[in-house]
This record gives C-alpha cells, sequence and structure tokens, in this order.
C-alpha cells in the first residue's frame, strides 16, 4: 500500500554513494564523509527563519513554509485572498509563490521552519487524513491555536533547531526526522481539532492525490473538462466529482477552476504579457472567450483585473 502524507507527495528519497572502497578509501573514512555529507544535506533540507521574507522567493519555491507567529500580527495575499496571520496562529504554505503582499506589524515576530518534500516524505507517517488537511490548507492556510497548543508547535520548533545544531549525534538523520516527525503529527492534531477527525478511505486519498498532481503539473492549461482528469485516472466523471466532494468538500470541476484561474490572474499581473499572450497559453479559441472566462471566475474583464 502506497503512503500518501499531508502534503500530497508519493515518491520515496534514496540516495546512494557508489562503492564504499574506490578511490582507495577504507570502509571506515567512507562513512566518516558519508556521514559529513549527511549533515550538510540535512541542514539544506531543513531551513529555520524569523521572517516571512523568504516566501515566495525563487530560493525557497521547494520547499514547505511552517509558521508560527508569536507577537503581533500581519497581512498576506494567498491564493488571491486576504488573511491576517496573529500571535498564537499558525500557517503551512505549500507553494510560496501564491503568496504575495506580506505586511508585517513592526512587533511582529515569526518562527518559520522551511522543509524539502522530500525529507518531508521521509518523516510523515503512514495517514491517509493528510490529503484532507492538504486540500484545506489550499483554501486557507492559518490555523488559530489556543495558547498550548502554540506552546506545543513552539517546542516542536525549537527542538527541530536544537537537533539541527547537535552535529556530533552519531544518529543526526534519524533524531531529525523524529523532531520534524514530531510537528507533523501535531499538526494533525490541531487540523482535527479544528476540522473533525473524519478520514478518507485509502481509494478516495490515492484517486485524490492523482487529481491534484495533474493540476498542479499544469494539465488545466488546455483540459478543462472533468471527463478528461476521470479518463487520465481510469474512473468515471461521477466518481471522481463523488471523491472531490466527499474528501474537500468541494467538486472536481471547482479545482480545475481554482487552479486555472489562479495562474492566470498571475499572469494577469505580468505587464510584459497582452492578453492574447495569455489566451493562447491556455488554449482559449478566442481572446473574447478568454475575457467571459476571467469575468466569470474573478468578477471583472481582464484589463479591469489588470488596472
Amino acid at each position: 500500500m502506497i503512503p500518501y502524507n499531508k502534503y500530497g507527495y508519493n515518491y520515496h528519497y534514496f540516495s546512494s554513494y557508489g562503492k564504499r572502497h574506490s578511490h582507495g578509501l577504507h570502509s571506515g573514512d567512507f562513512d566518516y564523509f558519508r556521514d559529513q555529507t549527511n549533515r550538510t544535506g540535512e541542514m539544506e533540507n531543513i531551513i529555520i527563519k524569523n521572517t516571512l521574507q523568504e516566501l515566495g522567493v525563487n530560493e525557497y519555491s521547494d520547499y514547505l513554509a511552517h509558521a508560527l507567529c508569536t507577537e503581533g500580527k500581519c497581512t498576506f495575499v494567498f491564493n488571491g485572498k486576504i488573511f491576517d496571520f496573529a500571535a498564537g496562529d499558525s500557517i503551512i504554505i505549500r507553494k510560496g509563490k501564491l503568496v504575495e503582499k506580506i505586511s508585517p506589524s513592526v512587533d511582529f515576530r515569526v518562527k518559520v521552519v522551511y522543509v524539502t518534500p522530500a525529507f518531508i516524505e521521509a518523516c510523515t507517517p503512514l495517514s491517509n487524513y493528510g490529503m484532507k488537511g492538504q486540500l484545506a490548507l489550499f483554501l486557507n492556510p492559518v490555523m488559530h491555536l489556543d495558547g498550548e497548543q502554540a506552546a506545543r508547535l513552539l517546542r516542536d520548533m525549537e527542538n527541530i533547531e536544537f537537533r539541527m545544531s547537535d552535529k556530533e549525534h552519531h544518529f543526526y538523520r534519524d533524531i531529525l526526522i523524529n523532531a520534524v516527525q514530531t510537528m507533523i503529527l501535531d499538526f494533525f492534531d490541531f487540523h482535527s481539532h479544528l476540522y473533525g477527525e473524519k478520514t478518507i478511505t485509502t481509494a478516495y486519498a490515492s484517486t485524490m492525490l492523482r487529481f491534484i498532481q495533474m493540476l498542479e503539473r499544469g494539465d488545466y492549461r488546455y483540459n478543462r473538462e472533468v471527463s478528461y482528469y476521470a479518463s487520465e485516472l481510469c474512473v468515471s466523471p461521477k466518481y471522481l466529482t463523488e471523491v472531490s466532494n466527499k474528501t474537500s468538500g468541494y467538486s472536481a470541476n471547482y479545482w480545475i477552476n481554482r487552479y486555472t484561474i489562479l495562474e492566470i490572474s498571475r499572469l494577469l499581473r505580468d505587464k510584459t504579457l497582452t492578453y492574447v499572450n495569455i489566451s493562447n497559453m491556455f488554449g482559449f479559441s478566442s481572446p473574447a472567450y478568454f475575457s467571459r472566462y476571467v469575468q466569470t471566475y474573478l468578477g471583472m474583464r481582464p484589463s479591469e483585473y489588470r488596472d
């Protein structure tokens, strides 16, 4: 059975180091260099910051951001919507490029743990609960925590930071996996208290995961019919709609158009692109049809949105 984690990834993280006695190295020498390489790699897999300014920056685009506001407040735009992020709140951001207009107060303080998807995969326990959480956080990345939950999350983050500094630990990678897994399980717990503990079946999780992966690779640019995705997944359109509704509370058609309009709105903000350019990128039959699509889902014409 393939595990599906909170963030929608289901690939394995392997590494190899070649022959143990190559280049005249003895086995013990190789293990030493391998261990040092591992420690350097884990430093790249996990990055801890005290600011949100890295969100949306290219260097951090492949990282998942887990943040806790400890003081003050901040507003930001995510997924085209404005969110408040205040003391005691946590956020999980999978796609930093969807974050814009970060505006912190003078007294804003935050702890952020950035983790690569591959390392998250190694840390995430077997659970289908995560797919529901992933979709909910795509719509609203902010979770309002109570005092005990916020204190627990801060301890989790500080423990990860402490374990990262202990580079002489003989089980460095394992202890880091344990520390990050603790944080993930606490996020699972926070989310289940907010949204309920109802889980989804493995079959539903598998189908929904593959559907979302198709959207994230950009299939919506030329395919916006539920029937296309159902065919690719070897299910009926009715079944895919049922899976989407029961997993996320929204239809498959909603997710297709949501991904499409998010990308279109991002491109409309790039004034070097003409409306015809953008229309062609999404395979619209004409600029007029593109304009009607934008007006339907953004509530205004492309020219009004750009202005």
